[in-house]
């Protein structure tokens, strides 16, 4: 099984695989072959750092200016939205009588950036290994769900580049799903999804801050340090143009890396997993999603 595994994750880098083929790839076989003890331990750790080193590399192609101008921008749209989820989560949570931590933890990965998220605050609430687990599973179903959908309702409503990867960016809720969707659209819309979701993600670090103060949580804040290293990698490709030799090399290590990153997150899903999860959690979080992706498709046709 894991000769296996790795005979597919190098064939998916040699042959550029897409990302939504990928994902649904690692699904079918974890869904239909014996689990391997190794890969289940370590393709969580293995996923995680494959992705933030597959973002790094993309900000060799991403102008700093543009980088900065999209960043801070988006800090005022990220808010917007991310404050306008946390009051739908509250609100439905009261409506399908879904208990907090595992209501909190769905809205804060709806909210914000799905598994890097709910990893980072349960801890902070003290959720139990199998409310974690729930919420996790949960978002996780929804990302794979959404790199399908996405696309096609993008082109359906004929949104640009730009307004797709602004939609991408606020509605999908992992990394992973966001460059995956966007990439599937076109360059400019990767571009600006994967800009507008770092930028939400940092939200990541004031949202810990104000859980652990009134939670009284001793637990420390998780920094996603990728982020500020993919923001040096953006400058000094910018401001060093003779060393843009190496953006095509990066460009193509950043796709592959990003295919099997989401192969590796395939894997994760298994009948167990499925088997924990309730109806009115997936309910819920279902809903919340459902309203996040109309409220932000709204905005992108009717502002941007």
């Amino acid at each position: 099984m894991t000769l296996l595994i790795f005979i597919i994750a190098g064939s998916l880098i040699y042959f550029g695989i897409q990302p939504h083929w990928s994902i649904l790839l690692g699904v079918v076989i974890s869904m239909t072959l014996p689990s391997s003890p190794l890969i289940q331990r370590k393709g969580k750790t293995w996923s995680s750092r494959l992705l933030q080193i597959s973002i790094i590399l993309l900000g060799a192609s991403l102008n700093f200016q543009s980088v900065l101008k999209e960043g801070s921008q988006g800090l005022v749209i990220t808010f917007i939205s991310i404050s306008s989820v946390f009051i739908l989560g509250h609100f439905l949570a009261k409506t399908y009588q879904v208990p907090s931590p595992l209501s909190t933890l769905i809205t804060v990965g709806t909210s914000i950036c799905g598994g890097s998220a709910i990893s980072a605050i349960a801890p902070i609430l003290k959720a139990t290994s199998l409310t974690m687990a729930t919420a996790l599973g949960i978002v996780f179903i929804l990302n794979a769900i959404s790199v399908f959908i996405f696309p096609p309702i993008g082109h359906f409503f004929q949104l640009s580049q730009h307004q797709f990867g602004t939609w991408a960016a606020l509605a999908i809720h992992d990394t992973s799903s966001v460059v995956a969707a966007s990439q599937l659209y076109g360059e400019e819309a990767l571009k600006i999804g994967t800009t507008l979701k770092l930028t939400r993600a940092l939200w990541i670090l004031p949202l810990s801050f104000i859980f652990a103060t009134f939670k009284k949580s001793e637990n420390k804040m998780t920094i996603p340090w990728f982020i500020f290293i993919f923001l040096l990698t953006s400058l000094v490709f910018t401001f060093f143009p003779e060393i843009n030799f190496l953006i095509p090399y990066f460009s193509l290590f950043s796709k592959g890396g990003l295919s099997l990153t989401l192969f590796l997150i395939g894997l994760g899903l298994n009948k167990n997993k499925i088997q924990e999860i309730g109806l009115r959690p997936v309910v819920f979080a279902l809903s919340l999603w459902l309203l996040t992706m109309m409220g932000s498709l709204l905005f992108v046709i009717n502002v941007l």
